[in-house]
C-alpha cells in the first residue's frame, strides 16, 4: 500500500524543539527525567550528562508526512493511525524527538509515548542503560514518562497509545520486523520517521 506524502502534520499539532526558540515563541518547559535520577540527569532527547543530542544536519530534507488507517484489529476494532515523517537515517532520531515534543506539547502525557530505534540506541537509552538494565527496564514498566528502547527489545515493553519509530539504521529485514511489531504496540497512533520507500516496503510486508 503506497504512502502518499502530504504536508507535515503530526496527529496533534504543536511546536517541536529547536536549539533557539523562534521569535515570539516561548521555549517548552523542561519535563522531569524518567525514573529515579538526580537533577543532573538529562531530559529524554535533550542535552545533559551522557551523550549529547546530535546537531541538526544542514542537508536534512524538510519532513513530509502521510497518513493511512491500519487494518481493523480483533473484534473489528479500528487499528491505530499511521503517520509518516520523511527523514534520512542520520536525521531519524532528531525527527522522532521533534515528534515527541509535538505530541507532549499538544497534550499527550509522557507515559503515553514509546520511542523505538531500528539502528543505534537513542542517546537517552544509552545514558539510562549505563545505570544498569534493571533500573532501565523498570522505567519502561512504570510508564511514568516517555520510554526509549531499541526495536529489537520491543517484546520487553507494553503497549502504549502512541509509538514513535526512528528508522535510523539496521537492515531492511529488521525494519520489516520492527514496524509491524510497533504497530501492534500502538493503540492510537504510530509515527514512523525515516525513508518513505523503505517504510512503505516494511509496512506492506505485514499485509
Amino acid at each position: 500500500m503506497p504512502l502518499t506524502p502530504e504536508e507535515p502534520q503530526i496527529h496533534e499539532k504543536a511546536k517541536g524543539p529547536r536549539a533557539t526558540p523562534a521569535a515570539g515563541r516561548t521555549a517548552p518547559t523542561p519535563r522531569p527525567v524518567p525514573g529515579p535520577r538526580s537533577a543532573a540527569s538529562p531530559r529524554p532527547g535533550h542535552p545533559g550528562p551522557g551523550p549529547a543530542r546530535p546537531a541538526p544536519s544542514a542537508q536534512r530534507p524538510s519532513p513530509t508526512a502521510a497518513r493511512k488507517p491500519a487494518p481493523p484489529g480483533k473484534g473489528n476494532r479500528p487499528g491505530p493511525q499511521i503517520q509518516l515523517v520523511a527523514a534520512t537515517p542520520q536525521g531519524a532520531v532528531e525527527a522522532a524527538d521533534e515528534a515527541v515534543d509535538l505530541l507532549l506539547d499538544s497534550g499527550r502525557t509522557p507515559g503515553d509515548v514509546l520511542v523505538l530505534t531500528t539502528g543505534g540506541q537513542h542517546p537517552w537509552a544509552e545514558h539510562e542503560l549505563s545505570f544498569g538494565e534493571s533500573a532501565y527496564w523498570a522505567q519502561g514498566d512504570a510508564r511514568e514518562d516517555v520510554f526509549y528502547a531499541a526495536a529489537d527489545g520491543i517484546g520487553r515493553v507494553g503497549a502504549r497509545p502512541v509509538v514513535v519509530v526512528a528508522v535510523n539504521g539496521g537492515s531492511d529485514e529488521a525494519a520489516a520486523r520492527a514496524l509491524p511489531a510497533a504497530l501492534a504496540k500502538a493503540s492510537a497512533l504510530l509515527v514512523v520517521c525515516g525513508d518513505p520507500a523503505r517504510i512503505d516496503k516494511a509496512l506492506g510486508a505485514r499485509a
